[in-house]
């Protein structure tokens, strides 16, 4: 699919944030483009993850919290106060930084959506939902065996595709991550960037993070945060070769960050 005719999936406008009297930030605007990895790059507090959890509301869980601006997913403002928080969190789905499975089975971690929402109408489309999910999350050869077992007793980065197969059991169009590999090891942070790059097929996806050399490989366009504001955004090449803000320049060559 070209650049053209790859679709809007979110289209940011004049988006400012306040933490109680604390501006956090200042007049985003950014479109982001359907079945592509978007990475958010810049310094620690700079917005990033703020921005993130806008895009799935997450946002709302903290007291004394003001939002300015629009955000539409499909050209439907998500703040609308007749949007249902619990269908737009299906839609858009986040993975954390932390691994964070249930303390539950690795089965009932993954089906622990469908079952919420409904999607499964007997055991047997459950376990086909469970058994694809964790094909798809590229988990399921080393689990099979073992389903009953707790989500917490795998490895890191086991427990990492878990959380990414738990989220895209429920069909979201759009998942958000907020640093998924700082925690885990070289290895562990390939196999979820090679999972990355496959999700994108069907799915579009926002990632955060601090690891230039992650947002060079996994994502086709990037956005440059920097005290709140989005300094430039554009394809991933354009900005790591050819950025056109100083601060970015700086950024990049590691001048501070």
């Amino acid at each position: 699919m070209s650049f053209k005719s790859r679709k809007i999936k979110f289209s940011i406008s004049d988006l400012s944030l306040f933490y109680g009297d604390k501006q956090a930030l200042f007049g985003v605007d950014l479109d982001i483009l359907e079945q592509e990895v978007t990475a958010l790059i810049g310094p620690s507090g700079c917005g990033k993850s703020s921005f993130l959890r806008c895009l799935n509301r997450m946002n709302d869980k903290i007291d004394n919290i003001q939002i300015k601006g629009q955000i539409a997913l499909d050209g439907m403002d998500i703040y609308d106060r007749s949007l249902d928080i619990v269908r737009l969190r299906a839609r858009v789905g986040m993975v954390f930084q932390k691994p964070n499975p249930f303390p539950k089975s690795i089965f009932d971690n993954v089906a622990y959506g469908p079952r919420i929402h409904g999607m499964a109408n007997n055991a047997k489309d459950l376990d086909a939902i469970v058994h694809k999910s964790l094909q798809r999350a590229g988990l399921w050869d080393e689990v099979k065996d073992r389903l009953d077992n707790p989500g917490t007793g795998l490895s890191g980065g086991q427990q990492q595709r878990l959380c990414i197969a738990r989220a895209i059991a429920v069909n979201p169009e759009v998942i958000l991550m907020d640093e998924p590999c700082s925690a885990l090891d070289p290895i562990a942070t390939a196999k979820v960037e090679k999972l990355i790059d496959e999700l994108r097929e069907k799915l579009t996806i926002v990632i955060v993070t601090h690891n230039l050399q992650q947002a060079a490989r996994v994502s086709q366009k990037v956005a440059f945060f920097h005290m709140g504001k989005i300094v430039e955004a554009g394809d991933t090449a354009e900005i790591f070769t050819n950025p056109k803000d100083e601060r970015t320049q700086d950024y990049l060559t590691g001048r501070y960050g």
